[in-house]
């Protein structure tokens, strides 16, 4: 198989590239093999607009049997506490839309996009078909939202509980899925949880924690591939 690996940042995803003696960090596209797969490992940068682009380019200039995308998230579930991983089959640009005073309205209520127009599922970017693999299967499945802006305030907070019902956020998950959908390319975003969504508090965040589990979990699915 040849599998893209897709990452906003190096921290994410070096220690799984180093265990599986990829090279070292540098370039933006960088390409390895494991277990008889070819690895190419994408560090996006931060952000829905960087992954999209640099995914889709990729997605366009290569073919690949899977894309998967490793990160961390923050959680609003308190079952997902920091260090869980999780695989996100439901997704959504939760700000892409209009305010209408106190409402807030999705591009799907202002009639721009049907709900149901590709690459959307009832207003959802979702995979309905996630590669048959047995790590991967072993996650627990969640929704989650793709935001510019990481919430951190309880009114905010509040609001996106209620309109959307995320169990986790991130800044690149919808964009990755996107680009996968439009290229018509097998994939998974999973993700480790870092930290729980409230009033930010750098000093309660688990990034080792979260990066430890990432790398275990990639590993796990890779060597399932």
């Amino acid at each position: 198989m040849r599998i893209l690996l897709v990452a906003a940042t190096a921290l994410e995803v070096a220690p799984l590239a180093s265990a599986l003696s990829l090279p070292p960090e540098g370039a933006i596209l960088r390409s390895g093999r494991h277990r008889g797969h070819h690895l190419d490992v994408l560090v996006t940068g931060v952000g829905m607009v960087a992954t999209a682009v640099w995914s889709a380019k990729t997605l366009a200039d290569h073919h690949y049997d899977l894309a998967l995308n490793l990160g961390v998230c923050g959680s609003f579930d308190a079952a997902l506490s920091p260090g869980a991983v999780v695989h996100i089959t439901a997704d959504c640009l939760s700000e892409l839309g209009a305010e209408d005073g106190e409402e807030f309205l999705t591009i799907h209520q202002m009639q721009l996009l049907a709900e149901s127009e590709f690459p959307y599922t009832n207003g959802q970017l979702l995979n309905a078909a996630p590669p048959a693999n047995v790590s991967l299967q072993a996650l627990p499945e969640v929704r989650g939202v793709t935001v510019n802006t990481v919430h951190g305030a309880e009114a905010s907070i509040a609001q996106v509980k209620h309109r959307f019902a995320p169990q986790v956020e991130s800044m690149e998950g919808a964009a990755f899925m996107y680009a996968c959908l439009i290229a018509n390319v097998p994939f998974a975003q999973v993700r480790a949880v870092s930290n729980v969504v409230e009033r930010r508090n750098r000093a309660a965040w688990k990034m080792p924690d979260a990066i430890n589990a990432l790398t275990r979990i990639g590993r796990a699915i890779l060597d399932a591939a």
